[in-house]
């Protein structure tokens, strides 16, 4: 009973975040500075992942592909269609849940204990558009952008090893990239750093918003809210491939 009483109350959260704002310059600030929190201070955990993502995964292909009827390009082949369809997305959203998400949580929930959140309240501010619709935004925003570093890292990465191990010839591996290369990857990719993004600032907001206790309660949240989100993206993962990849 409790699964459902905690969806309503997410679905009315999202429900009332939508109104028109009180002072347009104050959003707009406040949505600036979630962008920097979001995209700017994630970017180098970002990157460093998703470098040896790639990486890791020229090395693992080229160790399974041991026939010598198969060509070389088809370990950059591979390494591309992992990284587009699964790892920039999926793995960095996981991580970004963690790091994003938590910093969300705690933030949010700090208010609400500390009564900022009532205080605002009483002053006639709709905090349920003030605190999650910038966060929301701001993740649709950033996220996406993210991805697409990772993804771009990502098969770079996969590149500079097989140069370094001598697995494969940059060249090679620059043939296999172009090799069957289909723009739809990239637009699934998109599509589920979109999805994903809004899973990971609607979801922190809620545990964030509805915090009940002190600080130690908090960090309670804060774990729900990372662990519930990882969840829902797995989940979603899942349902998007079926949609959009089954033919």
């Amino acid at each position: 009973m409790s699964y459902l009483s905690d969806f309503g109350r997410f679905t009315l959260m999202l429900k009332n975040m939508f109104s028109k704002p009180e002072n347009a310059r104050m959003y707009w600030k406040e949505l600036m500075h979630q962008c920097v929190e979001v995209g700017w201070r994630s970017m180098p955990i970002v990157l460093i992942i998703s470098f040896f993502i790639g990486a890791v995964s020229t090395v693992q292909t080229a160790y399974q592909l041991v026939s010598p009827l198969i060509p070389q390009t088809a370990i950059a082949q591979i390494v591309r269609e992992t990284v587009l369809l699964e790892f920039a997305p999926t793995l960095v959203c996981i991580v970004l849940a963690g790091v994003v998400g938590s910093k969300i949580t705690s933030e949010i929930g700090n208010m609400r204990v500390t009564e900022q959140i009532d205080a605002l309240e009483v002053i006639g501010i709709n905090t349920k558009t003030y605190l999650v619709l910038p966060k929301v935004l701001a993740s649709l925003i950033m996220i996406p952008v993210l991805v697409i570093f990772a993804a771009a890292l990502g098969i770079w990465g996969g590149r500079v090893a097989g140069k370094l191990t001598g697995i494969i010839p940059p060249d090679v591996y620059d043939i296999g990239l172009l090799t069957s290369f289909k723009s739809f990857s990239i637009f699934f990719m998109l599509i589920k750093s979109y999805v994903f993004a809004f899973l990971i600032a609607a979801i922190s907001c809620y545990f964030g918003y509805f915090v009940t206790g002190g600080s130690l309660e908090i960090g309670r949240a804060g774990t729900r809210s990372v662990v519930t989100a990882c969840i829902a993206i797995l989940a979603a993962d899942y349902v998007l491939s079926l949609l959009l990849l089954s033919k």
